[in-house]
């Protein structure tokens, strides 16, 4: 059987917590930041889990299965 390559995009872009989980970065945070509150950028600033829909793809996209 040949090896499962892992996406170099989802390298970079996901990190897998202790407890398994998958953290990822919100998205809306690059450009057009003037229109936006402060409130709105400053809780994009932090990260959060990918959603139970999502975590299929993206493990699979990590080569974690």
């Amino acid at each position: 059987m040949p090896k499962v390559k892992t996406h170099s995009r989802a390298k970079k872009t996901f990190k897998v917590t202790g407890s398994g989980q998958i953290k990822r970065y919100n998205a809306f945070k690059s450009h057009l930041l003037t229109k936006k509150s402060n409130k709105r950028k400053r809780h994009l600033r932090g990260s959060s889990l990918v959603s139970s829909a999502n975590l299929d793809l993206v493990k699979r996209m990590l080569a974690l299965r």
